[in-house]
């Protein structure tokens, strides 16, 4: 890459949703047809779900003509369309027969389509169902990684001893490879705690999907009414000091003397949600996560701009359904040779 700093969050997220858009939509995602129109679509919806909306607060006429007067209601409507209208097209495409022959049908929208298409099925299983579907796994499978990825490389520089700490684990397991295979990663333990631990800091989304309860209950001697909508704050409950030692600190070593991970059974970590509605998708985003982290660590030396110090990193967090960095991070990127 030569000795000009790289923005990493570019690179991450195209690597993330070559892989997210590959496995939906199989080899055509590569090919570009389609693929510049729906990141600019995505990112639009990202935007506009991490923006207010007065009819989020006041699920009444008020609150939708205050979203009708303001011009909320009519981007809504058209985001919708446009999301709608794309994933209607990729439905009548891999719906033509003349198409499937010479596909495998290995895909997601083939498996769904499938589905959905299935003599007898009890399910209910939609055309809505499908869009839906496609939908939920590139806002929840592109963003959220790809945040995660950015804030994890932003701590590291800031934390030279565990940048230095996780290279030399994952470059003793890998050894003279050319790069990190799979069967590599079940060894990297330190990495798996660095990744918690940016998860702890950094959960990708700071409010987790809102819950309505179903009955009266009490929580901590509050009672809770039924249809009460519940929030759940999994970035205060990461830095709260009742639970964590030092907080704000970046340390992954915190992880190597318990059991607590981000599978919805450890109240104290939980980015991915718990029980049955934890997100669906957390053993394919964490393997990802891991996999990527570990070949740039591994096949490049990182380094901060000439002249900038990693107490000039900006930490801020931007505004948004999920929490970017404000800043970009710029860093060099060296290759990293390994010889026989």
């Amino acid at each position: 890459m030569g000795r000009n700093a790289v923005a990493i969050s570019e690179h991450i997220f195209a690597t993330v949703d070559g892989i997210i858009g590959t496995f939906a939509f199989g080899e055509t995602y590569a090919a570009q047809q389609f693929k510049e129109k729906f990141i600019d679509v995505i990112n639009e919806t990202m935007d506009f779900l991490g923006n207010f909306s007065a009819e989020d607060f006041f699920p009444n006429a008020a609150g939708r003509l205050v979203d009708r007067l303001t011009g909320v209601a009519a981007r809504r409507e058209m985001i919708f369309m446009e999301l709608d209208g794309f994933f209607e097209r990729i439905i009548d495409q891999y719906s033509d027969p003349a198409r499937r022959k010479n596909d495998d049908g290995s895909d997601l929208v083939h498996k769904l389509i499938d589905l959905w298409k299935m003599d007898g099925t009890t399910k209910r299983f939609t055309r809505d169902h499908v869009k839906a579907m496609l939908m939920n796994t590139f806002i929840g499978g592109n963003d959220s990684s790809s945040v995660t990825m950015h804030w994890t490389m932003a701590e590291l520089m800031r934390n030279p001893r565990v940048l230095k700490k996780v290279q030399d684990e994952i470059r003793a397991v890998v050894g003279k490879k050319e790069r990190v295979q799979h069967d590599d990663m079940r060894k990297l333990k330190y990495l798996r705690m660095v990744v918690k631990e940016t998860m702890r800091l950094h959960p990708p989304g700071t409010l987790l999907i809102p819950r309505e309860t179903i009955r009266h209950t009490k929580v901590g001697g509050y009672d809770i009414p039924a249809k009460t909508k519940v929030i759940v704050n999994a970035w205060a409950i990461g830095r709260d000091p009742k639970i964590w030692k030092d907080p704000e600190e970046f340390c992954p070593d915190r992880f190597e003397e318990t059991d607590i991970d981000f599978n919805g059974a450890h109240f104290e970590l939980i980015p991915f949600g718990s029980g049955c509605r934890i997100c669906p998708g957390v053993a394919m985003a964490v393997l990802n996560m891991e996999f990527i982290l570990a070949n740039m660590l591994f096949c490049f030396n990182w380094e901060l701009p000439e002249g900038m110090r990693k107490e000039d990193i900006d930490m801020e967090e931007a505004r948004g359904l999920t929490i970017h960095k404000k800043t970009p991070l710029l860093l060099l990127a060296i290759r990293q040779y390994t010889t026989d």
